[in-house]
């Protein structure tokens, strides 16, 4: 093994995935697969490979740059909307290739304007508007000027979508503030269409939202976490759990695995310490194991004396310090363990499972910055 861990990514997983999606979402919406953040850790390249695999054809980012690597991975020329930073300078490259994008002020409409202008090509533009999240729309007082930006340059725009983004769909706690965003919505959307402006999709539902606020679903969804077989919060999976079938605990199987393996083995005598500092005293004789992979890796310097990796199916502690590149594990109770045994970070070996919100939990980070957080350089590879 080259690198020092490598992570597995799961196309069955994600076809039980988009299935599950659909039975929520319905067989006539678009299903917009969200790549931002590589792929939420799993890697732009490979979720492109595998959502188009199994019938997605359109894509969310963040960014250009992100749009860029799904335009050169895609293979069947699946549509690709940035819902983030655009750059003006990048704009022309966004309608010569048909990628579409988030206008949400007006300083971006009118570069659009301007680029449609000067190539003699449409933009394909999703207004977004400001609803209760209080990050990227258009306000309330502002969509006078923008209805007349729109009607008065209607050769230069493609109208691809009227959109939002719910301030926290995942907790009850915001229920209040989303029943207040999606009347908003719906009031900016009837104002438009009085004006004669219509758009070609109304989306404004993420994961959560999809799942736990069915009116929000419109023409298109767009799914980030929940495709990578999680739930947007635990409140959200025991909204759906009376729901599912007796015999569907979690009908979501998360893609990704992240494994290692043994780097060397080290016996420690008690009363010895183990690793950097005086954290951890051995309190008995006993077998180390060194893992290559550290916090530079994402596993949490937080992990010391915390975390746990699977060895011969068996859960075992890291003790001492986590470093830049290396962890302990005591091995101590395993039989026969040798270098290059397969460590399991995140994932299942045999009987046991460290999931990822066990592996957050330990850290205080949720599922989403433990995700992506991963490097992109640790390999990924697809199995079946």
């Amino acid at each position: 093994m080259v690198h020092t861990s490598y992570i597995e990514i799961s196309k069955s997983a994600y076809k039980n995935n988009l299935k599950f999606i659909r039975s929520q979402v319905g067989s006539h919406v678009t299903i917009s697969s969200v790549v931002k953040g590589n792929a939420y850790g799993h890697g732009i390249e490979n979720a492109v490979k595998i959502a188009e695999s199994a019938g997605i054809r359109h894509f969310s980012t963040f960014s250009t740059d992100e749009a860029i690597r799904v335009k050169t991975t895609t293979t069947k020329n699946s549509e690709i909307m940035i819902m983030g930073m655009v750059d003006n300078d990048s704009i022309s490259y966004l309608i010569e290739n048909e990628i579409s994008f988030y206008v949400f002020d007006i300083d971006r409409l009118q570069a659009a304007i301007a680029a449609s202008n000067s190539l003699g090509r449409k933009a394909k533009i999703h207004v977004e508007v400001e609803t209760g999240f209080h990050r990227t729309g258009f306000e309330w007082d502002e969509k006078s000027k923008v209805a007349e930006m729109l009607i008065n340059n209607r050769e230069n725009l493609q109208l691809a979508g009227l959109c939002t983004h719910y301030a926290g769909a995942e907790s009850i706690a915001n229920y209040v503030r989303i029943k207040n965003q999606i009347k908003t919505y719906l009031e900016f959307k009837q104002w438009f269409q009085d004006k004669g402006l219509h758009f070609d999709k109304y989306h404004t539902a993420c994961s959560a939202a999809s799942l736990s606020y069915p009116e929000t679903i419109m023409d298109m969804v767009r799914i980030g976490i929940a495709q990578y077989g999680f739930w947007p919060s635990q409140e959200t999976y025991m909204l759906k759990f009376k729901q599912l079938a007796p015999n569907m605990k979690n009908p979501l199987k998360r893609l990704i695995s992240w494994k290692s393996q043994v780097m060397s083995i080290k016996k420690v005598k008690i009363g010895e310490f183990v690793g950097y500092g005086n954290s951890y005293m051995a309190s008995r004789n006993m077998t180390i194991a060194l893992v290559p992979i550290g916090y530079c890796h994402g596993f949490s310097r937080n992990l010391s004396n915390l975390g746990k990796v699977l060895i011969h199916g068996k859960i075992l502690p890291v003790v001492g310090t986590v470093t830049m590149n290396a962890i302990s594990v005591d091995v101590t109770d395993l039989k026969e363990v040798q270098k290059r045994d397969e460590v399991v970070i995140i994932g299942r070996q045999k009987r046991n499972e460290i999931t990822v919100a066990s592996f957050g939990e330990s850290t205080q980070q949720v599922n989403y910055e433990l995700l992506t957080r991963l490097p992109h350089d640790i390999p990924r590879k697809i199995i079946s």
